[in-house]
């Protein structure tokens, strides 16, 4: 088994052939990824070395210590946190060739096709039509609230292939080129004046065969794996004690002393107990990952993580008074990355509004929840045996 120490003389082996200081960022990036050190636990030649997940911290202490650049996780974080583990379980040796390194190395950089306009917060539902054609699927179809579409070469995106089973049945998985002719992206101005989201629109879309990831008709199952990926992924971020959103309250707090109240005071160090918990809890649950896949408790992370949020950054508002009311810039933009913490207090109030819808709407995830976590009763369903077909629309 792979010890700190041997990964400690890893990285200095690295550092010894690729000075920081003088390697150029892609270089250093492609470096790292062949030398193993990207992310430890994927196997060798993936980026990894088939070491224990929990001892990833050892190499990015020591890179960062060295001055060593890192990949920007604002960018790429779908690709990270949810296609990589994706492709990784579900992917073919040639699938896993051709998109873990440039996905890692920032080379390429994905988004996530999944919701779409007439299914809610019911993916099973969706309804973009993937019909095969020789060695080729064409896709046919509009997807929306896509995080970065307008950045992504790659997607992972899940069609439904057979309207005559169920729901959950008749759906299959695959990997589409944002570039390809018949894809479309459109802006989506949210409420903060950005336009992170986007609305994608497939017309006869041509996917080969090649780029499917899982069976097909196993397009749920597949999607399982990102889903519970990307849960951890937003809820589970690795903060330091007061840090993220309560940390941005308590700095403010500590600056401007002539806004306390005895009353904001109270509320402000709940939020700081329910955040060091959050923190814990998190932590518990990056070391499960590291003995294996995610599993549903990510659900009950990420929603806490969308209150807190939200709890704080609206104390934040009030804090300030009349100058949390401010807002510096409603110009459209389209950012590179998501930034729950980005710019100002009225930013980070409203960007905090859609935490409890991304990745899973917070109601969706309490079934979950009681479901699968906590052993109770399903909701009666009625469409369980229903082919998705006679489905009423």
């Amino acid at each position: 088994m792979t010890t700190p120490q041997e990964l400690k003389g890893s990285v200095a082996e690295l550092l010894a052939a690729y000075p920081p200081e003088s390697t150029p960022r892609q270089d250093f990036l492609d470096a790292r990824f062949d030398a193993g050190l990207a992310w430890i636990h994927f196997p060798e030649g993936l980026g990894g070395l088939n070491a224990p997940r929990s001892l990833q911290s050892v190499v990015d202490k020591e890179l960062a210590a060295a001055g060593a650049p890192d990949n920007d996780k604002r960018r790429i974080g779908i690709g990270l946190g949810m296609a990589a583990p994706t492709i990784l379980a579900f992917g073919t040796p040639e699938q896993h060739q051709r998109f873990l390194r440039p996905l890692w190395t920032e080379r390429e950089v994905w988004c996530q096709l999944f919701s779409e306009p007439g299914a809610g917060s019911d993916l099973a539902a969706l309804g973009t039509r993937a019909v095969r054609d020789g060695d080729d699927w064409v896709v046919t179809g509009q997807k929306v609230w896509t995080s970065g579409a307008h950045k992504s070469q790659w997607a992972i995106l899940v069609t439904r292939t057979d309207p005559d089973v169920p729901k959950h049945r008749g759906m299959t998985y695959f990997l589409c080129d944002m570039t390809a002719p018949g894809v479309e992206v459109r802006p989506l101005r949210q409420i903060t004046g950005e336009a992170e989201f986007n609305e994608v629109f497939l017309s006869e879309v041509r996917i080969p065969d090649a780029h499917r990831l899982g069976a097909v008709g196993e397009g749920w199952k597949v999607a399982q794996t990102t889903l519970m990926n990307e849960r951890v992924a937003i809820g589970g971020t690795e903060f330091p004690r007061d840090g993220g959103m309560v940390g941005v309250l308590t700095e403010t707090w500590r600056e401007r002393p002539e806004l306390r109240t005895s009353e904001l005071h109270d509320r402000l160090l709940k939020l700081w107990v329910e955040g060091e918990s959050l923190r814990l809890v998190s932590s518990r649950l990056r070391q499960q990952l590291a003995a294996g896949a995610p599993g549903p408790e990510g659900s009950a992370v990420k929603v806490a993580f969308s209150e807190l949020n939200q709890a704080a950054s609206g104390l934040e508002i009030e804090l300030l008074g009349d100058e949390g009311l401010r807002y510096d810039d409603w110009t459209m933009r389209r950012p590179d990355g998501v930034n729950f913490l980005g710019r100002e207090a009225g930013y980070r109030y409203l960007r905090a509004k859609g935490n409890s819808i991304e990745g899973g709407t917070s109601e969706v995830l309490r079934n979950i929840i009681a479901e699968r976590v906590l052993g109770l009763p399903s909701e009666p369903r009625i469409d369980k045996d229903v082919a998705w077909k006679d489905l009423p629309r």
